[in-house]
């Protein structure tokens, strides 16, 4: 059959906008494909569960946007399901001077996004909350939360199922022809035929996009980011979750401490260029992938700058004792001995030609297709929103 609508990823966010484009056109045929045998396979199911609050994005950018609005959708679907998650809040902290003046711009940029109930506190009221934290003064954010984002996903795959989605796993799309009125998509297991088509292939969205013969100026890189767990007995160092003052620069977030809904606690992650799209550990190496991305004239422009930031990168990735160093600008007591090795992920950062690090979420138009081309954290927050705002610019690309 040709559908009416094909959607390539099957990540919480491709759900999610299957789900909003089901809910406005009932009547319309949608199959998803995937190139793993369940959803929620990659970023989806690797990252920390944090449920973001907006606070450190440019207003009016699409990821403040999206990731406030994101947030209310998130949680009026996990009340309405019974996904279980937990508002425990969080406190970014500042270590010195300079730290202090970014943080009071956060709290600034918090209060033009909207959130309320932010505070700026001392030291004193820092170490009340957060006994074993060492910094000068902090912003406590009561809005940021715990989930999982795979039993998220799961329950959006549930829904579609119901309503007459059809899924189409282990089908890696590997060439795509369109003749003006159908998108052929060549999979390893079948084709799939649809009038339009939509791109949330994360790690692999600009390979689709250039497929689908989009010219891109960017590229998607791969960064890895490495977590330990709190062994039980030092899990009392941690009552809420622990974010260092982000360094500008850069779209990470820094090492830091973020307790999980199963009650494990990680510290971390690490920022370091994956060897594969899919490398979760330094020995995963994807030789035609690492060769493309090394080659890519925007990175070599970024690694240029940021040298030495990448450099401490990757020595903390090998040497635990450089990883433990960082972690304790924020909690003095931590020893390596404290610490065992967690999970990791593999963050979809698109960069462009100028060497940049695109900062905000990026959709591009094409004929009867749309392309989710940059979606890192916050997307999973924000998913149900994204899919609400690409189901709009579908509405508006078919009428």
């Amino acid at each position: 059959m040709t559908y009416d609508v094909a959607i390539v990823g099957a990540g919480i966010v491709g759900l999610a906008v299957a789900h909003h484009i089901k809910k406005r056109f009932p009547n319309q045929s949608l199959v998803i494909i995937e190139k793993e045998d369940d959803v929620a396979v990659h970023q989806t199911g690797h990252n920390s569960g944090v449920i973001h609050s907006g606070i450190y994005y440019k207003p009016n950018s699409l990821k403040a946007i999206n990731c406030i609005e994101g947030y209310n959708k998130l949680i009026a679907f996990s009340d309405q399901h019974g996904i279980p998650y937990e508002l425990c809040g969080k406190v970014i902290v500042a270590t010195n001077k300079e730290e202090e003046e970014r943080l009071e711009a956060i709290f600034k940029r918090g209060q033009e996004n909207g959130l309320t109930d932010l505070r700026l506190i001392d030291q004193d009221e820092l170490v009340e909350i957060e006994p074993h934290v060492a910094g000068t003064k902090a912003i406590k954010v009561p809005q940021t939360g715990i989930i999982s984002y795979k039993v998220v996903a799961e329950k959006l795959q549930e829904l579609l199922v119901e309503e007459g989605v059809d899924f189409v796993f282990n089908n890696a799309v590997k060439a795509i022809a369109f003749d003006e009125k159908v998108y052929q998509l060549e999979g390893t297991k079948q084709k799939v035929e649809a009038r339009f088509m939509i791109n949330c292939a994360g790690l692999y969205s600009d390979k689709i996009a250039k497929a689908a013969g989009v010219k891109l100026d960017a590229k998607v890189v791969p960064f890895r980011g490495e977590y330990y767990l709190l062994k039980e007995e030092k899990k009392h160092l941690v009552k809420h979750l622990i974010y260092p003052v982000p360094n500008p620069a850069f779209p990470f977030l820094g090492v830091h401490f973020t307790r999980r809904i199963t009650g494990e606690i990680d510290a971390g992650p690490s920022a370091v260029l994956a060897f594969a799209r899919e490398g979760y550990t330094n020995t995963q190496v994807n030789l035609t992938e690492l060769a493309e991305t090394l080659a890519y004239s925007g990175l070599r422009k970024i690694a240029f700058k940021y040298w030495d930031t990448g450099l401490g990168e990757m020595r903390r990735s090998f040497f635990k004792g450089a990883y433990v160093k960082e972690l304790k600008k924020l909690i003095p007591a931590i020893q390596s001995e404290d610490l065992e090795t967690g999970p990791s992920g593999v963050r979809a950062q698109l960069c462009d030609k100028q060497g940049e690090l695109v900062d905000d979420f990026k959709f591009v138009d094409d004929v009867r297709a749309i392309h989710v081309l940059n979606a890192p954290s916050p997307a999973a927050t924000s998913s149900l929103q994204i899919g609400e705002t690409v189901c709009l610019r579908y509405e508006k690309m078919i009428t």
